[in-house]
């Protein structure tokens, strides 16, 4: 009969007779969970680069610039097909083939797999929150958590030489950008929709408008031709009759003129210093027959003051007028990302030279805004709230 062996010193060092093997994996992943927990403290710690620091101003540039919306969904696709063809060839992360365990290469290899496996769920893990929790405009912060995360794991597989390999970790990175490019592009196309929306409904209501008018005019013009002819017939003659009539066919021309050509309108020139404080100007254009009831429009309830006129400037080229306006103040605009927007930190003044120097003569124009129920309201604002508006009490 075998006589019991003595107690190893393994043995002794290990009274609960653990397996070496289960006691360093459970090791590990403790270390895991630690550099996890570490990953996510550290996402803001890390410095801001200039495409964060032109985000945190409003300016966001794309990463791969695409024609629209459906050609970034293409290259998502293609995106997501490169991913699933690297880790099925195993070539998603790096480990080492010669390590060893319980000096044992079969064994060293199947721990590097385990783990290996274990390391990219916990990357490719992260690197899915990333994008999921991913804010329109701002990829740079899901950028630095994946970064973190490939370095955590590079830090913990050291000893087996494990980490997320680069082709890998480029196509992760190139994922969030083409991501982030997506979704403000997506947000461009929407904003364009509404815009081309609401320009097909200006439209039409300038055609009704010019319809009515066309017929109000035809009607007076038809009454006045037969009070002359009634006249004529008497032998009679209404001097005032006859200019009016001229007025009216003067006035169908101007109307038919309007109808035929979609370019021709107004250009405004308007502010508001209560709701966007001293020196900004709106420039736009519209084509309304009244063109009052546009700037109307636009001192609704979305703002809480109304907008002041500077000028009302008719144009048989309205939107080329506008057009170089927005390019003479673009280095201006009050939104840098969206060109669309028309609004400018112009004093009116500017606009007037602008004008006079493109067009030569402007009739009216009123330099000082007059602001009355802004002016109104500031001086009933307890103090607290009135020093903000120093900078705009209007000049004696």
């Amino acid at each position: 009969m075998d006589q019991p062996s003595e107690p190893s010193s393994e043995s002794a060092e290990n009274p609960d007779n653990l397996d070496p093997r289960d006691e360093q994996i459970r090791l590990l992943r403790e270390e895991v969970e630690a550099l996890r927990a570490q990953i996510a403290g550290e996402v803001d710690v890390v410095p801001l680069d200039d495409k964060l620091v032109l985000q945190a101003v409003g300016i966001y540039r794309y990463h791969h610039p695409l024609e629209n919306a459906a050609a970034y969904n293409d290259e998502l696709r293609a995106i997501s097909e490169s991913i699933a063809v690297i880790v099925r060839e195993k070539k998603a992360i790096v480990k080492s083939e010669h390590f060893t365990f319980n000096n044992s290469l079969a064994q060293g290899r199947k721990m590097t797999n385990d783990l290996s496996r274990l390391m990219l769920r916990a990357y490719n893990a992260e690197s899915d929150n990333a994008i999921r929790s991913l804010r329109e405009g701002n990829p740079e912060t899901a950028i630095k958590r994946i970064n973190a995360s490939r370095n955590a794991i590079a830090k913990l597989g050291q000893m087996m030489e494990m980490r997320i390999s680069d082709e890998y970790h480029a196509l992760r990175v190139r994922e969030i950008e083409l991501t982030a490019d997506f979704r403000m592009k997506q947000q461009e196309e929407r904003e364009a929709a509404r815009e081309e929306r609401a320009r097909i409904r200006e439209e039409k209501r300038v055609e009704a408008e010019l319809r009515m008018e066309r017929e109000k005019l035809d009607k007076e013009r038809a009454h006045l031709e037969r009070t002359l002819s009634l006249l004529a017939g008497k032998g009679e003659i209404d001097e005032a009759l006859k200019e009016r009539l001229e007025e009216v066919g003067r006035a169908i021309e101007h109307n038919d003129f309007r109808t035929a050509n979609i370019r021709a309108g107004y250009v405004y020139v308007i502010s508001n210093p209560g709701a966007f404080g001293p020196g900004v100007v709106k420039i736009g254009l519209t084509r309304r027959l009244e063109p009052r009831d546009r700037i109307v429009e636009l001192s609704g309830a979305s703002v809480p003051f109304g907008f002041d006129v500077h000028a009302l400037f008719f144009s048989e080229d309205a939107v080329e007028l506008e057009s170089w306006l927005h390019q003479e103040f673009a280095d201006r605009s009050v939104n840098a990302v969206n060109n669309r927007k028309e609004f400018f930190f112009v004093e009116p003044t500017e606009v007037r030279k602008a004008l006079l120097q493109r067009v030569g003569n402007l009739l009216e124009f009123t330099e000082e805004a007059q602001a009355t129920e802004f002016y109104q309201s500031l001086n009933s604002w307890p103090e607290t709230l009135r020093h903000r508006f120093a900078a705009i009490q209007p000049s004696d």
